[in-house]
């Protein structure tokens, strides 16, 4: 632990994806480095209470899914099957415990500090910044060459839906929610929403989306996300588009909330509202105002191609700054942060950021969708091919979904690759890296898969895109 007055090459300030992952690539770059967390344990929202538990619990229900409705065709009987939540919201944690045990282990393993308290960035000079670390054992006043912001975000309430944290909650309580709802109302349809909606659906819960707009997971491709769409209202999910949250209020033990569609008023009577409408960055207590450093109407800081802030020697990654809030963009700009601080060339290619919703089937996307192609005036050609017609999703008795392969008209490069299927969000990686390289539709179609296996159906899209589909 750091004693008053350490001083440091680098302070990281946030230990989520972006902090600890900076941290780690700054110590191999040879910074005595730092890393600041508010909280006791270290892995920041996404290990704590976003990416890790929520798959830890999509897992458990589709398990619990799959024997309540689907084993009994592969031919396996099962009886008196029950839901043990307690000890599923257990499993839960574990995983959560493990790997922040982990994380903290990587800390220690290449000599980064960490620090546990509340940070505050009190005074800068050219060479030197002044940290405050507020913690439960005390303040300790470190300085430090550079500063790194990595906070993170939280869930951005509604002013007519105030969280309580009971009836009206977030992300957040929505995992450890102590017992099913009987009816759960999702206010937002994008990946957080459709996600938890799904988890408490298959664990027994009446599941209503409200959703102002007139789409569902509005930043991918429309033609994918409406088989989604689709796909959950097969499941049970009832989903009310171009519909607004009035407001809530109490009523008994649960919660009464206001809607209006199409000019027409409608009540909707719920257990637990989950409030999933966004996330805003997490900035409050750093002292940036009293700093100077510029934030947009958004609340993101500002900073320019190198994640350098309007004051030198202090960084921004993440969340925290603008793009999407995804943990592995945030991880990617982190390491170029810190690799453009050490000299060296840092690049984001953020034209190929995957996005993932793990609702069940997956949706994952890359790259362009087909409505920014047309409103670009793209010249494009499409391919297309079902999980229907793919063997290994046969035996597996998952043919929902297709892959669809949107490449330049002209030179065959590859422009946006959309699947909608069985474990999507791992087969997006071939078509992250081909895009990395600038690789073409022909490089997919000419490159051997194994058989039979999922990603065949990437390949066959990769074929469709030249009308030469083998299998359908």
């Amino acid at each position: 632990m750091a004693s008053e007055g350490s001083h440091y090459d680098l302070v990281v300030i946030g230990s989520g994806p972006a902090g600890y992952v900076g941290a780690i690539r700054a110590a191999q770059l040879g910074f005595n480095t730092a890393c600041v967390e508010k909280y006791p344990s270290l892995g920041g929202t996404c290990l704590n209470v976003g990416c890790i538990p929520s798959k830890a619990l999509l897992d458990s229900s589709e398990h619990f899914l799959h024997a309540t409705t689907k084993l009994a065709k592969h031919g396996v009987n099962v009886t008196g099957v029950s839901l043990d939540l307690p000890r599923m919201m257990k499993r839960k944690e574990e995983v959560v415990s493990g790997l922040t045990k982990g994380i903290a282990g990587l800390l220690k393993k290449n000599k980064v500090t960490p620090l546990q308290g509340t940070a505050r960035i009190t005074k800068v000079t050219s060479d030197r910044k002044e940290i405050e670390v507020r913690g439960e054992k005390g303040t300790v006043a470190v300085t430090a060459e550079r500063i790194l912001i990595a906070t993170g975000s939280k869930p951005s309430a509604l002013a007519t839906l105030p969280f309580d944290g009971k009836r009206v909650v977030s992300s957040t309580e929505a995992l450890g929610l102590p017992a099913a709802p009987k009816h759960l109302v999702v206010v937002g349809a994008g990946f957080i929403g459709l996600e938890m909606g799904s988890v408490w659906a298959r664990l027994g819960s009446r599941v209503t989306v409200v959703e102002f707009l007139d789409r569902i997971v509005p930043s991918m491709d429309r033609e994918v996300a409406s088989l989604l769409h689709k796909s959950l209202v097969k499941q049970g999910l009832e989903i009310r588009l171009s519909t607004r949250c009035l407001g809530a209020k109490a009523k008994g033990s649960g919660v009464e909330v206001e809607t209006e569609s199409e000019g027409k008023k409608s009540t909707l009577e719920a257990d637990v509202v989950l409030v999933a409408t966004g996330r805003r960055p997490y900035t409050e207590g750093l002292g940036l105002e009293e700093l100077g450093i510029k934030k947009d109407k958004a609340g993101r800081i500002e900073t320019d191609d190198h994640y350098r802030t309007s004051v030198p020697g202090i960084f921004a990654v993440g969340d925290v700054v603008k793009g999407p809030m995804l943990a592995h963009k945030a991880e990617d700009e982190a390491m170029a942060a810190v690799e453009i601080m050490a000299g060296h060339a840092g690049h984001v290619n953020y034209g190929t950021i995957p996005g993932v919703v793990y609702t069940w089937p997956e949706l994952a996307s890359v790259g362009e969708t087909e409505e920014q192609l047309k409103e670009r005036g793209a010249e494009f050609r499409k391919g297309t091919f079902p999980f229907l017609a793919n063997g290994r999703a046969k035996a597996m008795e998952e043919t929902e979904g297709m892959v669809k392969i949107l490449a330049d008209a002209r030179t065959d490069r590859v422009l946006g690759v959309h699947i909608f299927g069985p474990r999507a969000s791992d087969m997006i990686a071939e078509a992250v890296a081909v895009m990395e390289f600038g690789g073409s539709a022909e490089d997919i179609a000419r490159t051997c898969h194994g058989h039979p296996t999922l990603s065949e159906v990437l390949r066959e899209a990769a074929l469709a895109v030249d009308r030469r589909q083998i299998h359908m």
